[in-house]
């Protein structure tokens, strides 16, 4: 159901990126190959038609002697940790293992990720391989300061966020944080059409979600009073929320602040000292997210420069992917050493950092960060 809008959403943003491109290349500002689309918004509809759901714990044959069994990562809806059972010329069995993008323990919304018990091969991520998280009590006292000061003084509070996975978190957090009379009645307003999709669907399947979000999205069912939530949903409505000057919550794509709505919320509300603008995941350098939390005194937005007088935020411990801690309680839940580990999916310092914290705290021998076009025989 998430790739009903993901897979679209990506290939409609590789067409924009094309066509971008081939603007810049007419007026003569772009140099260099012109970037390709890797699939068209066609495409993207012929590969949903071929999909089909597997749920967590039920085995699929994919062909002769190769078996398939998902269990959940506990990172976004839906995350899955694939675990291939192979049997070659009636050999013995070889257990692979691909964690996908394993989710902290203990976060928001997800249940913890599953432990495997045993494995040959295991391809692991290594994202935060090289750094911890902010724990989940100093990220809720965080934004309990910010937004306690910034409705105290009649300020707007401005979230970027991803749509998928951070906008949920972002939301059951504030309602959760309201249940337990730490925050008063909030006004929210979520402005991304993808963002109200995806919400609206983890809403369907809150079953999937861990039992203290399950009890939180029980009670604001109970109590839809203790806070105003809106989904906004056309363009109109978007640029009305222009007019509130002060006690409103925008949580808005995109979460790097580059394209979107957010763009227009910003250069409202960045030049006012009364709002705050809370920056709650990882900012790619030359994201103008990332200018905002490296405290650029002003900002290019639609050929204007915009003055930064709002506060800006930087809040950890959101994060959907496990940090190194996480990374190495999931693999002390392999009950034997596996033959092989595999380091992937992350900066070659955090591959490599990860690499040399299973070799010296797990005491496993064969750790490899793979090389690109390298083949691997376990």
């Amino acid at each position: 159901e998430l790739l009903k809008i993901l897979l679209p959403d990506s290939a409609h943003l590789q067409r924009a990126d094309v066509e971008r491109a081939v603007r810049r290349q007419k007026a003569g500002k772009w140099r260099g190959d012109l970037p390709i689309a890797l699939y068209s918004m066609e495409e993207a509809q012929l590969a949903l038609d071929q999909c089909e759901a597997l749920p967590y714990g039920k085995l699929l044959s994919l062909f002769d002697g190769i078996d398939l069994e998902f269990q959940n990562a506990g990172h976004i809806l839906g995350s899955a940790i694939a675990v291939l059972d192979i049997t070659e010329d009636h050999a013995q069995k070889k257990r692979c293992v691909f964690s996908g993008d394993i989710g902290m323990k203990g976060k928001l919304l997800m249940p913890d990720p599953t432990l495997i018990s045993q494995a040959d091969v295991v391809v692991v991520e290594s994202t935060y391989g090289d750094r911890l998280h902010k724990n989940l009590e100093n990220t809720e006292a965080e934004l309990i300061d910010v937004i306690t000061n910034t409705l105290n003084a009649r300020g707007n509070i401005i979230i970027p966020a991803f749509a998928v996975g951070r906008t949920q978190e972002i939301l059951f957090l504030l309602i959760d944080l309201v249940k337990r009379d730490l925050l008063p009645h909030l006004s929210i307003w979520v402005d991304s059409p993808m963002a109200t999709a995806a919400t609206h669907l983890t809403q369907r399947f809150f079953e999937q979600l861990d039992t203290e979000s399950q009890a939180t999205f029980q009670w604001y069912q109970k109590n839809p009073g203790a806070v105003d939530l809106r989904f906004i949903a056309d363009v109109e409505e978007s640029k009305a929320l222009n007019k509130i000057k002060g006690g409103a919550i925008i949580i808005s794509a995109s979460g790097m602040c580059d394209a979107g709505r957010i763009v227009h919320h910003l250069q409202n509300n960045l030049p006012r000292s009364q709002n705050a603008i809370v920056i709650t995941g990882f900012q790619a350098y030359g994201s103008l997210g990332r200018r905002l939390v490296d405290k650029a005194a002003k900002v290019r937005l639609f050929g204007e420069e915009v003055p930064v007088r709002a506060s800006v935020h930087t809040i950890g411990g959101l994060s959907a992917h496990a940090d190194q801690a996480g990374l190495l309680d999931w693999l002390r839940g392999f009950q034997s050493e596996p033959k092989s580990v595999f380091v992937v999916h992350g900066e070659p310092e955090a591959s490599a950092v990860l690499a040399q914290a299973i070799r010296d705290e797990l005491e496993w021998n064969n750790v490899v960060v793979p090389e690109r076009l390298h083949t691997y025989s376990c």
